[in-house]
């Protein structure tokens, strides 16, 4: 059993590990790559820096900071998380068990640009299986991605309903096993319906490209599960159950605690000033906080 269990490696995620390793936590990192930072091509407003570094270098030297100090990185997806008392990190390197998880895998900046998705959200469109399997039933339903998240998701709704489809919206499936689920590689035009979701309007040959003579053909869904590239930290905390804001940011208080004791979230996934320096005053804050939890459940 872990004591706490980071997802994120970035200004956030690392500064968690130094504090919970400072603190005897013997933390577990789990980083599935440099995300937003890479696109930060200088940062010169942050303490310390006498010349600008990139976003890369940045990244690359927490890396090696936090492993300099014993902290064990391991690099896997995170698929999901399960539990409430305790927690079972699911990735794609195996499970791991934790008393406590820190959130900082960043933000999502945009969303996916599907007509009809914000239209039916609510209303056929979701984003947790988990939460919301129960109501698809024996149902026709869609999985949007290409990967092994939308992988995880379909298989958590084969639980309820054998009539699942996976839909790359045109991108190449990049699946890292082999599983029965049937998927569509076809280009998503829309999500259709009128007071909930009826179907997907899918591009029929993708090599057409005046829009007008495009082939299209019609799907029936009764619901359609969102789950485009990995499983952000949104995604992970909607999934447990964690209140989530009107402007879809992981809700916390000072302590950096979520709704769900025992997970915390620091970051860009908790909005407000998207800058290195407020990751990581919030990653810090976690892990200490995150030590006083472990520690009272450890003695009680």
């Amino acid at each position: 059993m872990e004591n706490i269990v980071i997802i994120g490696a970035g200004p956030a995620g690392i500064s968690a590990a130094l504090y919970a390793a400072r603190g005897n936590l013997n933390p577990l990192v789990i980083n599935n790559g440099i995300g937003a930072l890479e696109k930060a091509e200088k940062i010169e407003n942050y303490y310390g820096l006498e010349q600008p570094v990139s976003g890369r270098e940045l990244y690359e030297r927490g890396l090696a900071q936090a492993e300099a100090l014993g902290v064990r990185v391991i690099e896997a997806e995170v698929l999901g998380i399960s539990g409430f008392d305790t927690f079972t990190v699911k990735t794609t390197a195996g499970d791991f068990d934790t008393v406590s998880v820190i959130l900082a895998t960043g933000g999502k900046r945009t969303a996916p640009k599907i007509p009809g998705l914000r239209e039916f959200e609510g209303r056929g469109v979701s984003y947790c299986a988990v939460c919301d399997a129960f109501f698809y039933r024996g149902k026709e339903v869609a999985v949007v991605g290409n990967g092994d998240f939308a992988l995880h998701e379909a298989e958590q709704l084969r639980n309820v309903t054998q009539d699942v489809t996976i839909y790359t919206d045109g991108k190449k499936p990049e699946f890292s096993r082999e599983h029965p689920i049937s998927v569509n590689t076809m280009k998503i035009q829309a999500i259709e319906g009128e007071d909930k979701v009826s179907g997907l309007l899918m591009q029929s040959d993708a090599s057409v490209q005046e829009a007008e003579t495009q082939v299209k053909s019609f799907y029936p869904a009764d619901g359609v599960f969102i789950a485009l590239g990995t499983a952000g930290s949104t995604e992970i905390a909607r999934q447990m159950g964690a209140e989530i804001t009107d402007k879809g940011n992981i809700k916390i208080n000072e302590e950096m605690e979520t709704t769900i004791p025992g997970l915390f979230a620091a970051g860009d996934c908790t909005g407000g000033l998207l800058q290195v320096s407020k990751a990581v005053y919030e990653g810090s804050m976690a892990a200490i906080s995150a030590g006083k939890y472990v520690r009272s459940k450890k003695s009680s």
